[in-house]
């Protein structure tokens, strides 16, 4: 991945995306989840913000802490004074004793002088770019979020994809476009929840250029090979559609894998009503009433929002404004009608979704004694 933004010539240039992140972002609100203490979840899971397992460890790092946290608190702040040596484990634990402003400007002046210290130190796996935006995200501190990731002298701080995801999400409705162009320019590899936050943040700006920087985004990881998400597919073609680029939206749409869900339902919907067309668009509708109702049966459910989108398109046509009248009663006889509007479908929070292949994968012989393990461990 090039280091700069470096879209096609008829992308604008990199000044002109960030006066976009200024600008303000279109379409209607989103649906979000709150975290404890006041900090919101738009678009990514839990067991990836991990906003709650950060919040149990620093109970548990709290109640192990030898002494007061007042007094480790000042032994750092002595440390930096005296210019002593920064360990992973102080700053660690910094991190999950931090409660307030006060406590993170002090924990930002040790990442710095932790950074300096370790720039050129292969550190193992351990990143704490997610740690720091894990603290950021439950005080609600975006700013400083956003100051260290962008600041040169932190380069390598920051070096994965999910510290600059968790921070994207937490900036969803006011700037998010800044951070995603950073982290462009820092060569940080995009992942599959970076494309659906990336996509998501082009849809919300809903304008000429944010509409290029989501075709480019989405061409350059086909062109990598990158198996781009259904959801993420799914704000591509609502922003192709918001911006009049029908051929666009068809063709992204085609390449979806499943498109069965209800976000995909009805942007098929709003496909054929864009395109005119009508006898398809009835022929749809009368298929979702007259499939197979069976309550074990997964049924097609539409947006009230897109269904009045239906029918002032079919209203000068008065065989089929009939028969849409008829089968508008029957989606809402049989339940198949949400009043959720289509950006609220799009952009709402989802739940965990956590496998039971992992409890059926799970050992249950000793490695060491080749024994069964008794179920007290399973547990474990």
């Amino acid at each position: 991945m090039a280091a700069a933004f470096r879209p096609p010539k008829q992308v604008l240039p990199l000044q002109a995306l960030r006066s976009l992140v200024y600008t303000g972002l279109g379409g209607s609100g989103s649906t979000c989840s709150r975290c404890p203490l006041g900090a919101k979840r738009y678009l990514l899971t839990d067991n990836i913000v991990k906003l709650k397992d950060f919040q149990h460890k620093k109970v548990a790092v709290a109640c192990n802490l030898p002494g007061t946290k007042e007094t480790y608190l000042r032994n750092l702040e002595e440390k930096l004074t005296q210019s002593k040596l920064i360990l992973k484990e102080e700053l660690r634990t910094l991190l999950h004793l931090c409660e307030s402003w006060d406590d993170v400007e002090l924990a930002k002046n040790v990442i710095y002088r932790y950074h300096a210290e370790n720039r050129n130190i292969t550190l193992g796996e351990y990143k704490f770019g997610p740690l720091f935006m894990r603290l950021c995200y439950e005080l609600d501190l975006e700013e400083s979020a956003v100051e260290l990731i962008k600041d040169q002298h932190l380069r390598g701080f920051f070096s994965d994809s999910t510290s600059f995801n968790i921070l994207m999400d937490m900036l969803f409705i006011k700037g998010a476009l800044e951070v995603l162009i950073e982290m462009k320019n820092q060569d940080v590899k995009f992942n599959k929840d970076t494309y659906i936050l990336a996509f998501a943040i082009c849809y919300k700006l809903n304008s000429p250029e944010s509409f290029t920087i989501c075709t480019t985004l989405r061409e350059e990881a086909l062109i990598k090979g990158e198996i781009l998400s259904r959801r993420a597919s799914c704000f591509a073609v609502a922003l192709a559609l918001n911006q009049n680029q029908l051929a666009k939206a068809i063709s992204i749409f085609s390449q979806i894998m499943k498109p069965e869900s209800i976000i995909c339902t009805n942007l098929n919907i709003m496909i054929h009503i864009q395109s005119n067309m009508l006898k398809t668009l009835i022929d749809i509708l009368k298929d979702a009433t007259e499939g197979n109702l069976s309550r074990f049966v997964k049924k097609h459910v539409f947006s009230e929002e897109v269904l009045v989108k239906v029918r002032e398109k079919v209203q000068d046509v008065p065989a089929l404004l009939a028969t849409f009248d008829e089968l508008y009663e029957k989606l809402h006889i049989h339940g198949q009608v949400t009043t959720y509007t289509l950006d609220a479908l799009l952009c709402h929070t989802p739940s965990d979704r956590k496998s039971h292949t992992v409890l059926l994968n799970k050992r249950t012989v000793s490695r060491r004694t080749f024994q069964p393990l008794s179920q007290s461990l399973w547990a474990e």
